[in-house]
């Protein structure tokens, strides 16, 4: 006979499949709350992950205000060092020390593979550096759930900016050599330029060893140029598939590139390797380029990042992400527009947005990535409260599909509704909303952004299953 605990979970699920299915999503705008209750839930859930209490608050007197002064405090924020929990120190330590742990590790490892040769003498060989890789990327996936869902830690736009440019600047967890510097890459590449200049990020980027290892970059020199790099830096990071370069381009970007590698053994991260360089002239887009060793490459660099191309690219990531998963073109000529006259500043691009009647537009919907509803969730939860809550959201969003840093290629998640809406994945989220709820108090700030009909419905279940069900409703999965 089933347990009491099975029954309820049973009839839980039962009632969030019903309310949470896509037909019962389509009808959640029945009797929808207060227009600035709306605008209100709109900005906290886009421009962070979730209101909280005082957010909440805060947001609803003056919503497109409120939604303003954000920009400026992330800005403000990413001037800041961060706030990283003495725990997970360890992704923010000098590159030369990470480096150290790695090389340990790989000794570890190989003192480990000769001593289970047969024959071998057994040696007392510590493990512990054989998990050094494995620690630091568990670390940068705990940090990043720690600062999307606890205002207090991260400002929620800087944690929000920071989840779209690693996206949009996507490294490998699960390639060997990358995984030690993720959570380095995140804290001291991405959240420092993500309201900056996007050039600014771009050459931080190019310079970081994730993404010098990650995309091959460090391999490629003047006797065998590899062209990763040069062809994702077009094709992804700056101009897009189809703006027009050629094959030759790319060829001649990864030219001006060669001697871009890593050293890591002496602490250094980046090096330009002057010998490895290819010194001939090229043409990129039309343009030559002289033999100015590394300056040539950061010049190169900064030209893709100022093209017009670019601007439009990045404009248009940046309307899906915040507005609408097909924005319109005309706000996306006004991003790119404000992208160009201010070369590239991201945060004039931003203001541009919020500004913008699509940010605000009803029928602009957004529905949660499983990040976005894990991240949300916890916020609402009040944030990371023991490590349970880390082990459970991981799990949750590998079994989801968007496992965190765990994206292969470089053209990072997708991020619409068509990817992520279907009934298998909502009964996961229920499933996880509810295990999160059981350790978690009725948020019933959360009622003010309900429609009457999620109100009523949640209202007439058991006091104990009403966190979960808020958690798993279709109002809470949108954003």
């Amino acid at each position: 006979m089933p347990s009491a605990t099975v029954i309820t979970r049973a009839s839980a699920l039962a009632f969030l499949a019903c309310l949470a299915g896509p037909a019962a999503y389509a009808q959640a705008d029945a009797a929808p709350p207060s227009a600035n209750a709306a605008a209100a839930w709109r900005a906290t859930s886009r421009l962070g992950y979730a209101p909280t209490p005082a957010s909440a608050q805060a947001a609803d007197a003056t919503p497109r205000a409120w939604a303003l002064q954000q920009i400026d405090a992330a800005y403000a924020a990413s001037r800041r060092p961060p706030a990283i929990p003495a725990e997970l120190a360890g992704i923010n330590a000098p590159l030369g020390d990470i480096a150290r742990g790695f090389y340990a590790e790989r000794e570890a490892r190989k003192t480990r593979r000769e001593a289970n040769k047969p024959g071998a003498v057994m040696q007392n060989a510590n493990a512990g550096p054989e998990k050094f890789s494995r620690e630091m990327a568990q670390d940068a996936a705990a940090w990043r759930l720690m600062s999307c869902s606890d205002p207090a830690l991260e400002n929620p736009l800087l944690a929000r900016m920071t989840e779209f440019w690693f996206n949009h600047l996507n490294v490998f967890v699960g390639k060997g050599p990358v995984r030690p510097f993720v959570g380095h890459y995140v804290v001291n590449v991405i959240r420092p330029n993500a309201l900056g200049r996007f050039e600014d990020l771009l050459l931080a980027s190019a310079r970081h060893p994730a993404m010098l290892l990650y995309l091959d970059q460090a391999q490629s020199n003047n006797r065998g140029i590899n062209e990763n790099y040069a062809r994702e830096l077009m094709e992804l990071h700056t101009l897009g598939v189809n703006s027009g370069y050629t094959q030759k381009d790319v060829r001649e970007l990864a030219r001006i590139l060669t001697g871009w590698t890593v050293n890591l053994r002496d602490g250094e991260g980046f090096r330009f390797a002057e010998r490895l360089h290819d010194k001939d002239g090229k043409v990129l887009l039309g343009r030559t380029f002289g033999s100015e060793g590394v300056a040539e490459g950061e010049e190169a660099i900064r030209y893709l990042a100022r093209r017009p191309e670019t601007a439009r690219r990045i404009s248009t990531r940046l309307a899906s992400f915040f507005v609408a998963d097909k924005p319109s073109p005309a706000l996306v000529d006004r991003l790119a527009a404000t992208f160009t006259a201010t070369q590239g500043d991201i945060r004039a691009v931003m203001r541009t947005l919020v500004e913008s009647p699509e940010f605000w537009a009803k029928d602009n919907t957004l529905f949660k990535t499983p990040l976005d509803f894990a991240c949300s969730a916890l916020t609402a939860a009040g944030g990371v409260k023991e490590r349970r809550d880390i082990v459970q959201t991981l799990g949750f969003l590998a079994q989801a599909g968007q496992p965190m840093h765990g994206w292969q290629t470089p053209d990072g998640y997708k991020t619409d509704a068509g990817t992520w809406l279907a009934p298998e994945a909502l009964t996961r989220r229920a499933d996880y909303a509810l295990a999160l709820a059981q350790r978690t108090p009725e948020p019933s700030y959360l009622n003010a952004f309900f429609s009457t009909a999620t109100r009523e419905r949640i209202a007439r279940e058991p006091a104990q299953l009403r966190a979960g069900l808020m958690l798993a409703s279709p109002d809470f999965m949108r954003k």
